[in-house]
């Protein structure tokens, strides 16, 4: 069954500010995770990855410990304000669901909040090195294959990540304040509705070229944990019938793609 939102919050497409690679903007600090329409939907979906595929959606290197302990602190500690009851125990989601504290850090988190959540640190060779995430819709990669590379690496076969938008973000990734994080939006048609879409860097995701499928837009937010350093890096995952564009995003959109 797909999981749909009622509209897209943003679309790139449509603002220049957030077109434009690598279409970075400041976020308000209380405003870098959120609970939306399909928060039961997608968390039945996130629990049953979590449940029947685990080595595919959790993975975290020795040394990201740390990183880790401190993004589970951050994360809980934002969870009162968006509608979940804390107790000794766990908490109580909006959807009405109980997670218990114990429990793998990632795999707990990744039960409570929509994002996926991918923490990056610094590498020896000066790139930012994916070290620990939980990834259940992956739009077209594969965690197995990014994990414990850098930038570069995880952004194979990303024909637009050539080496002057490589050194702007890691640029951007060396400037990220822990006061001030960022967020970023992009855009891909799918015909497949599932939002777990893993995929190699070799396979290849066939277009809509019917334009009777599906818009899937990440809200990217970039954050700097103050104690480890580590930046995360969480995808809030909105997803629409391609139908409900107007004539005039339709044509944008497909100008994009001609383009």
């Amino acid at each position: 069954m797909a999981i749909l939102h009622d509209a897209l919050p943003f679309k790139t497409w449509m603002d220049p500010r957030l077109s434009r690679l690598p279409g970075i903007q400041p976020l308000d600090p209380e405003d870098w995770l959120r609970v939306d329409e399909v928060y039961a939907q997608q968390m039945a979906e996130r629990e049953r990855l979590l449940a029947e595929r685990p080595c595919a959606v959790l993975a975290a290197l020795p040394g990201s410990e740390a990183a880790v302990d401190e993004l589970f602190e951050a994360v809980t500690a934002r969870l009162p304000a968006l509608g979940f009851t804390a107790g000794s125990e766990g908490w109580r989601c909006p959807d009405g669901r109980f997670v218990a504290r114990e429990g793998a850090p990632l795999a707990v988190l990744g039960r409570l909040v929509q994002e996926d959540l991918v923490l990056l640190q610094d590498g020896p060779d000066g790139h930012h090195v994916m070290t620990a995430a939980v990834l259940c819709f992956p739009a077209s990669w594969t965690l197995s294959e990014k994990i414990g590379r850098g930038l570069p690496g995880i952004h194979t076969p990303v024909a637009s990540y050539d080496t002057g938008v490589g050194k702007r973000v890691q640029r951007l990734f060396d400037l990220i304040r822990p006061e001030q994080p960022l967020w970023r939006g992009n855009v891909l048609d799918y015909i497949d509705p599932a939002l777990f879409q893993p995929r190699r860097e070799a396979e290849k995701r066939a277009p809509d070229t019917e334009r009777r499928g599906y818009i899937r837009s990440e809200r990217q937010v970039l954050m700097r944990l103050p104690k480890t350093r580590a930046v995360l890096f969480a995808i809030h995952t909105y997803q629409v019938r391609r139908e409900t564009l107007t004539p005039a995003e339709e044509a944008a959109f497909d100008a994009r793609h001609r383009g």
